[in-house]
């Protein structure tokens, strides 16, 4: 039986990707989530008006790959101590939050940012929001798999693919 797990990272082009690359990950599709409009468009989100934030909801297999894990990647992929940006993505769509789909992801996602803050691996203090799902859409089709229908686009060849290939290198005993 599969589950879903949804997180805000900052741009899911990077997220989506990198999540896609993880066994146990059945799918991943950009979105937005815990805003107060409804079906809102990628031009709505990026005005931060809308309360949405660009989020990835992941279905995978737990037999395969834990919420735990995820959530250890999604600390991995963005700083989690930026404040409603993530590099030069700048906006509350682009602040970092887990949401959760039950009570049990709520405790895990509780406990293991308690982990991390009591690590002190970073300097800044972790900003990272844990709320409830309570509304979710997909984003436009032209957003799904972004990074791999354009590699050329500036953004991925400079933001992205640094990113990713650090991804990789880090997990590459977790990769399909």
């Amino acid at each position: 039986m599969t589950q879903e797990a949804t997180f805000g990272a900052g741009c899911f082009w990077c997220v989506e990707h990198c999540f896609k690359l993880l066994k146990g990950v059945i799918d991943v599709k950009p979105g937005y989530a815990g805003g107060h409009s409804e079906n809102p468009t990628y031009e709505e989100v990026c005005t931060g008006t809308t309360g949405h934030v660009e989020v990835v909801r992941i279905t995978f297999d737990p037999a395969q790959i834990s919420y735990t894990e995820l959530l250890e990647v999604f600390w991995f992929v963005h700083n989690p101590t930026h404040l409603n940006r993530q590099g030069n993505d700048i906006g509350t769509q682009y602040r970092s939050v887990v949401f959760y789909h039950n009570e049990e992801q709520r405790a895990i996602a509780e406990a293991y940012l308690e982990k991390l803050k009591a690590s002190k691996i970073w300097d800044d203090p972790i900003v990272t929001a844990i709320e409830p799902l309570t509304t979710y859409y997909e984003a436009e089709n032209y957003h799904h798999d972004y990074v791999i229908h354009h590699p050329e686009n500036q953004y991925c060849q400079m933001i992205v693919k640094p990113k990713i290939e650090k991804f990789k290198t880090v997990f590459q005993n977790q990769l399909k």
